[in-house]
């Protein structure tokens, strides 16, 4: 038996004061991170949505949006704008297509359909919005209305 005491019984391995335990613990093992194989709904059908990275900067005359969809061309992709300032991007990347004397050795380019939303602040001109889309990034530019600035007008003082 052995001198040195355990948490989890008298076995080597799992000694927790032993400096010559072969277990070493791992942080990260203690806390359980979602992955897209911890949502069942999830399959790589319908994942290309969480792949989908998208930038946002505002800058003074404008919010741009840019979207990485490598691969994808303009016909596959929309961009819509509700009356709530929300705006959507959303698509679908195909799945290609199998021959049956093809033998894949790895697939891992997502496909399937993606959507992403983001609500829009109350300073952005809505009807003026431009998108376009060049080497597989989306870029969308959303105006900002002009503030005026406030008019500051003197007053005499009389007496």
């Amino acid at each position: 038996m052995a001198m040195i005491p355990t948490i989890f019984g008298n076995n080597r391995r799992s000694s927790l004061f032993d400096p010559f335990s072969l277990d070493l613990w791992d942080p990260s093992k203690e806390f359980d991170f979602p992955t897209v194989t911890s949502f069942p709904s999830l399959s790589r059908e319908n994942s290309a949505f969480v792949n989908t990275r998208v930038d946002w900067k505002e800058t003074p005359e404008a919010h741009v949006f840019k979207a990485d969809l490598p691969g994808m061309k303009k016909e596959e992709v929309k961009v819509e704008i509700e009356d709530d300032r929300v705006l959507q991007i959303s698509g679908e990347r195909h799945v290609e297509k199998e021959e049956r004397n093809d033998t894949w050795h790895r697939v891992e380019r997502s496909s399937g359909k993606f959507s992403r939303r983001f609500r829009l602040p109350e300073n952005v001109r809505m009807g003026d919005v431009k998108a376009s889309m060049e080497n597989g990034v989306l870029t969308i530019t959303v105006p900002k209305v002009e503030m005026k600035k406030p008019e500051i007008k003197s007053v005499e003082i009389s007496g």
